[in-house]
């Protein structure tokens, strides 16, 4: 405990909960305004007609398109006959999500009923893509390859409970937006989704809980493989996800405390202490790097293998090596092989576990 003391010490106080901030596309800001006076514009009015207009059949969107943008005819044609797609519709990278606030928000300053059915076909959507088994992928109804696990990788699943819980409790935008026997189908839904990710958590060698993978089999509960450098271990910014979507629950039972102290307990006894991960220049060129900092606050592998729960990166040929300089310039600064987040939650895990205390 004292060592997370210390880390809590060096982050800012704050008693919310909040899930980690989502990457979008770039220039889908516009979706994340909150003042009337824009959602009353007629700017407002061109964006959500072209959110509409993205939403495919199924009920859900693409994701990575900048939706804010005004598009030519031309380009809202080509939208329009991509309307029955159903192989592109997801909740990574913040999509759907992130399309669905947008509308609540929209309906709530106009009235306009054409954004509350828009998004009443979205809710249908997310329930939809609930396996029997209480997980959700991150593209349905036709997903492709590895895209068939239960995704928490980019807290696809978490966002995706996360906003039903808030639908269902008509917070925020979300007023008057679905009738009570849909706030009840939403209500099973999450909680079997607690019960997917309490039965997905990764137990050790000596069974103990650690912490869960990006993505775990529909099945089985394993750790799944993604895309070739994503491979099954012991992940840290995804289990800070769903470490925060456990301690936002009103009322913890045993098992959802046990979930939360052991995952926080596993990522305390691996932190990455006396280096910083930086850019530095090497041979001319910039170069995101590990660097010895006897000074840096403590890091965090985004991956841990399986059989030592050792820190390791892999290129695209999916061979796992120790040092991000073993792979190439492409995958060494592509992506975030090292994080912060889980220094982030320490104070909101202090103050919930003094209110819950580990058994």
């Amino acid at each position: 405990m004292k060592t997370i003391v210390r880390i809590a010490a060096s982050v800012a106080l704050s008693a919310a909960i909040a899930l980690p901030a989502m990457a979008i596309h770039p220039k889908n800001s516009c979706l994340k305004r909150n003042s009337v006076r824009f959602l009353k514009s007629d700017t407002a009015a061109m964006v959500a007609s072209q959110v509409m207009a993205y939403q495919r059949v199924t009920g859900g969107w693409p994701k990575n398109i900048d939706m804010c943008r005004p598009h030519t005819q031309e380009e809202l044609d080509k939208v329009m006959a991509d309307k029955s797609r159903t192989d592109d519709s997801t909740t990574d990278n913040n999509a759907t999500v992130l399309q669905m606030k947008f509308l609540a928000k929209m309906y709530q300053a106009t009235g306009r009923q054409e954004y509350r059915d828009a998004f009443v076909r979205a809710v249908e959507y997310l329930l939809s893509g609930q396996y029997p088994e209480g997980g959700w992928p991150q593209f349905w109804p036709d997903p492709r390859g590895y895209q068939v696990h239960v995704t928490y990788n980019d807290h696809a699943m978490v966002n995706t409970m996360s906003i039903l819980r808030d639908i269902s409790a008509g917070t925020g935008p979300y007023t008057d937006m679905i009738d009570k026997e849909t706030a009840l189908r939403i209500d099973k839904a999450f909680a079997k989704g607690i019960e997917w990710i309490l039965a997905d958590q990764i137990r050790d060698k000596e069974g103990r809980l650690t912490v869960w993978c990006q993505q775990h089999d529909r099945h089985t509960h394993a750790p799944a493989m993604a895309r070739s450098y994503e491979l099954p271990s012991y992940c840290s910014s995804e289990s800070v996800g769903i470490i925060r979507l456990l301690m936002s629950l009103p009322e913890p039972d045993a098992r959802v405390r046990r979930a939360v102290h052991s995952a926080m307990a596993w990522l305390d006894a691996h932190k990455i202490e006396g280096f910083s991960y930086k850019s530095v220049m090497i041979d001319g060129q910039s170069e995101r790097v590990l660097v010895p900092d006897p000074t840096a606050e403590p890091l965090w592998a985004r991956f841990y293998d399986l059989e030592n729960a050792e820190p390791f990166v892999s290129d695209r040929d999916g061979v796992p090596v120790r040092d991000v300089m073993q792979i190439g310039r492409e995958r060494r600064n592509g992506y975030g092989w090292y994080n912060r987040s889980v220094a982030e939650v320490y104070p909101a895990y202090l103050e919930w576990a003094a209110r819950y205390p580990a058994e």
